[in-house]
């Protein structure tokens, strides 16, 4: 394996460990201020309990993503060196953003969240939980800003003196339409995810004391959990729809703008009209999409997620081959070791990833029905079948949000910069340009493998202590720390980790 492979791997291994993290993070920081809120204004005990509860395992979260996510900063100046020089004027705008403007806000208002309880005032704290959340979606924000300038390059020009791209208006990278499409997206998706875990531990939990049939636990399971999968559903649901229209959105983009992306994600060889969407294909994708038999499809839902129209002239969609041939026309006969480049990205990646990444989303919807029916007018249930759909659909739209994200960066290939089809002429990057020159395979090998087994030591500790706090459940007691409910006599107490 040479270095470039191994760079590719390194990154994308590292990618997915830290991108486990974030949509649970994005996600459940909102709902958990939505929870403590809901304590604030209505007094209620049991929003308090599940604040407490909710909110340790957001931090558990919260403290393994930004260990996993230090590393990706790295990569970009030691194995991508090639890449940093060419885009770093541009690609690193929004990095430093994010670090200054988000990720220190988050930072000081989650000290003040964990350690404030009974040192601020109520509406403080509430506040800073809020503060909290909201820099956790503009962090992803300016994430996805340097992500999206990748996929299509603007507000940039070529510096043919220094051969670097050089930034002309962050203005423009920062409303970038790719990121106006992606970024609803992302977060919609992340709202998935924390709707699907909240409901699925709230499901097991009420199920599980249900049965115990002991008057106490019923009582719990309908004035604790059963409020808390009601909240989760309700976000499933806006989320899902969320996830629904802005995914149209952005295929429909991809197709103006890396039409190779959605036509390999959709193994059509040739242009068509009126294409159909291919739930299930047998035949060899990996070596080219000539032999592949779409089994089971819909007909015009490609064409109308791409264009808008199920048939007729405007339904028309490009296929791989239409786009080797544009690109050859358009970019020349470039080579990688001494061979033609091919514009078209791995088949069976993009193919599989595609349909990974919604299919794994029913889960959420079935779970998202059953708990509803379950819950109607006040009941709880105790049908274990609801409990164990809660906790199978708990890791899918985990699943779901990697295999996006593996469909979006594996689609973009060979181009690590993918071209602006509108035209910045040499704002583009090939894949295997962008790798370190001085970095000898050995040396990326030995860190790959010693990053792989520390993110796997880091997986297991995430799992276990989600696991751990998540089956200790809401505390029977969560008392009011707030300054407003102290005894004016009491002490000052020493500073501590309210949970």
């Amino acid at each position: 394996m040479d270095a470039l492979e191994l760079a590719r791997w390194q990154f994308a291994i590292t990618t997915v460990y830290h991108f486990i993290f974030v949509p649970l993070t994005i996600g459940l920081a909102p709902i958990v201020a939505g929870m403590q809120t809901a304590w604030v204004v209505t007094k209620k005990d049991h929003w308090l309990r599940l604040t407490k509860f909710f909110g340790k395992l957001l931090l558990i979260n919260f403290a393994l993503g930004v260990v996993t996510g230090i590393w990706q900063e790295f990569q970009f100046g030691m194995a991508w060196s090639e890449y940093s020089r060419f885009v770093g004027d541009v690609f690193g705008a929004p990095l430093a953003m994010e670090a200054l403007a988000a990720f220190f806000v988050e930072s000081v208002f989650l000290g003040v969240w964990i350690f404030g309880w009974d040192r601020v005032s109520k509406k403080v704290h509430l506040a800073s939980i809020w503060l909290f959340a909201l820099a956790t979606s503009l962090s992803a924000f300016f994430i996805l800003a340097a992500n999206s300038w990748m996929q299509h390059p603007v507000g940039t020009v070529y510096n043919p003196e220094t051969g670097r791209a050089e930034m002309e208006s962050i203005w423009a990278v920062l409303t970038n339409n790719t990121l106006l499409a992606a970024f609803p997206h992302t977060i919609t998706a992340a709202f998935l995810t924390a709707g699907t875990f909240v409901t699925g531990i709230a499901t097991w939990w009420m199920v599980r004391l249900v049965r115990t049939k002991v008057p106490e636990n019923v009582e719990k399971a309908r004035t604790v959990y059963r409020p808390a999968i009601l909240v989760g559903v309700w976000v499933m649901i806006f989320a899902g729809i969320g996830v629904g229209l802005s995914g149209d959105v952005q295929g429909k983009l991809m197709y103006e703008q890396q039409p190779g992306k959605m036509s390999s994600a959709e193994a059509l060889c040739e242009g068509t009209e009126s294409a159909e969407f291919s739930i299930l294909a047998i035949g060899p994708l990996q070596a080219g999409c000539e032999d592949v038999n779409h089994v089971l499809s819909v007909p015009g839902l490609t064409s109308y997620l791409g264009t808008g129209h199920f048939s007729g002239e405007e339904s028309y969609l490009p296929g791989v081959y239409d786009v080797q041939r544009e690109y050859t026309e358009r970019y020349g006969d470039l080579t990688v070791d001494g061979e033609p480049v091919t514009y078209t990205p791995p088949l069976a990646v993009t193919y599989w990833s595609f349909r990974l990444m919604i299919g794994l989303a029913a889960f959420s919807v079935a779970l998202a029905a059953a708990a509803l029916w379950f819950t109607r007018k006040g009941r709880v249930s105790d049908n274990v079948w609801l409990s164990r759909l809660g906790l199978l659909a708990i890791p899918m739209p985990f699943l779901a949000c990697s295999f996006g994200w593996i469909f979006t960066e594996v689609g973009r290939q060979p181009w690590v910069v993918a071209p602006n089809p509108t035209g910045i002429d040499q704002v583009r990057l090939l894949t295997d340009r962008g790798v370190s020159t001085a970095v000898p395979p050995g040396v990326i090998l030995t860190s790959m493998i010693v990053l792989t087994l520390v993110y796997a030591v880091l997986a297991v500790v995430w799992f276990r202590l989600m696991h751990r706090y998540a089956i200790e459940g809401v505390p029977d007691v969560a008392r009011d720390e707030s300054p407003e409910a102290q005894d004016p006599d009491e002490t000052d107490r020493p500073l501590s980790f309210a949970y």
